[in-house]
């Protein structure tokens, strides 16, 4: 038998044929957005003095995270910088202010994805620990897994020497009532209004052109047997890629089956949708499906959309043009 022996100007042919491997974008104009999570958040319900609150903790994320972009950091470290501000903060369902399960406990999911790279982390069910974003972050760079879960994760945080609290650290007086209403209506879990969607998320492009995607929670008030939520699942609540990064909130449960993070992305690189046009029709297809939230997406041109099927979604916007934060729908930041 012959042997088929390509001659150089076949191979150079092949070659043009073959798919170039994805890289990141040349230099970029930075960007961060953050959320704090979607509802049915009612501008006629919240006092002044609750609106100030909210807009101050999300201006301190969002100075956080710009920080790290504007002195020239990875937008890996500017969604870690954006986020443990909002676990720390006792108004979003993550981290300190996480809302209860059934059995009224806190546990809390996590997840990053490094765009430039495909590196991820995530965790879930997991008690005590301050900073889950931090958790997922050391699962992605100091174990060879992507995903841990309950007292294996617990475990980890230890070993890597990260920062515990007490069960009481994590209580608020306004998640346990939250809990209490929902045992006396017997509604498991409660209403949207009532704090189902307290996700935290944020994306970020860096100077380097790198994109990159973080997400933080509670889960849902009520919530029992163990269950975990579209957040700690890489290609559900959170992922980012060479070309696009996203961070969710919302009906956690369709949110898993519509892949949603991933969905989007795959809507931008291979059908050619804007950030706003992807987001839309995924959100569109978890409306379909029975579900509602919201989605902050950035690619690598900077460009962006906050989207949301709900009332309203805390989010903000940094750039080299400022900072602009925003809550309620026909709010722009």
């Amino acid at each position: 038998m012959t042997k088929f022996l390509p001659t150089l100007a076949t191979l150079a042919a092949l070659a043009a044929l073959m798919p170039a491997a994805a890289q990141p974008a040349a230099a970029a104009e930075p960007v961060l957005l953050i959320h704090g999570g979607a509802g049915t958040l009612r501008a006629a319900d919240m006092s002044a003095d609750d609106r100030a609150a909210y807009e101050a903790a999300l201006h301190a994320a969002l100075e956080a995270g710009w920080r790290v972009l504007e002195s020239g950091g990875s937008a890996l470290d500017a969604v870690t910088a954006a986020i443990v501000p909002m676990e720390d903060s006792p108004l979003f369902n993550a981290g300190r202010g996480a809302v209860f399960t059934a059995d009224g406990r806190n546990e809390l999911d996590a997840s990053i994805m490094d765009g430039a790279t495909r590196q991820a982390g995530a965790v879930g069910a997991v008690r005590w620990v301050r900073n889950p974003v931090l958790l997922a972050r050391r699962v992605m760079e100091a174990s060879p897994h992507v995903f841990l879960a309950g007292e294996g994760a617990i475990e980890f945080a230890i070993d890597q020497g990260l920062e515990l609290k007490p069960s009481s650290w994590f209580r608020t007086e306004r998640r346990w009532q939250q809990l209490q209403h929902a045992i006396l209506q017997g509604a498991l879990p409660i209403e949207p209004d009532q704090g189902r969607f307290g996700t935290v998320g944020a994306v970020a492009l860096d100077a380097g052109g790198r994109l990159a995607a973080a997400t933080s929670t509670g889960g849902t008030t009520a919530k029992r047997w163990g269950r975990l939520g579209d957040v700690p699942v890489i290609g559900a609540g959170t992922w980012a890629d060479t070309g696009c990064a996203v961070s969710a909130t919302g009906d956690g449960e369709y949110f898993i089956r519509a892949a949603a993070a991933h969905a989007i992305c795959a809507r931008m690189s291979l059908g050619g949708d804007t950030p706003a046009a992807a987001a839309s029709g995924v959100l569109e297809e978890i409306r379909a499906l029975g579900g509602l939230g919201g989605v902050i997406v950035l690619d690598g041109a900077g460009r962006y959309s906050l989207s949301f099927s709900t009332e309203g979604m805390y989010r903000g916007r940094a750039d080299a043009a400022g900072r602009e934060v925003a809550i309620f729908a026909g709010e722009e930041p």
